[in-house]
């Protein structure tokens, strides 16, 4: 199975606190997702649900087409010192999916790095769909992200 592995980085002006109260909420994650996507959260969880290992995330999400599908993340890793945390792919779309978030303070606010590994399925057909649908589509998601975070915080 061949893996695609992406790194995007953003200094934003917030506290590191501010920085995990906002990306650890998996309601947030709508806030910074292409309107286009239609993605909805349907985990009953609240404003104040806190993130912990093993917590699944399941979403209802249309990627490519306008086709709706149903994709279940966990988290499986939470740094004591929240510096970071994983989430994986439980069911969706992909053949593997392991997303890290990590956060680092830095002068005037926090410096957070998204590592996201993936796997397509179906083998030579899941490469090719990668080169020509999926790759540009996982950039666009997080070049939306960018920006919308920026949008909501400020850039540092």
């Amino acid at each position: 199975m061949k893996t695609y592995t992406f790194i995007w980085e953003q200094a934003i002006p917030i506290s590191h606190a501010e920085a995990w109260d906002f990306f650890s909420s998996p309601l947030n994650l709508a806030k910074i997702t292409p309107p286009g996507m239609g993605f909805v959260i349907t985990s009953d969880y609240t404003e104040r649900t806190k993130m912990y290992e093993g917590m699944l995330i399941s979403y209802n999400i249309s990627p490519l087409f306008g086709i709706k599908m149903r994709w279940t993340t966990e988290i499986t890793h939470i740094a004591a010192d929240k510096s970071y945390f994983i989430d994986e792919q439980r069911f969706g779309p992909y053949a593997m999916w392991h997303h890290e978030h990590h956060f680092r303070e830095i002068e005037g606010g926090i410096h957070m790095t998204d590592k996201l590994t993936y796997a397509i399925p179906y083998g030579a057909v899941g490469t090719i769909a990668n080169k020509v649908l999926v790759r540009k589509k996982v950039n666009d998601i997080f070049s939306h992200r960018e920006k919308a975070i920026e949008k909501m915080f400020g850039k540092l």
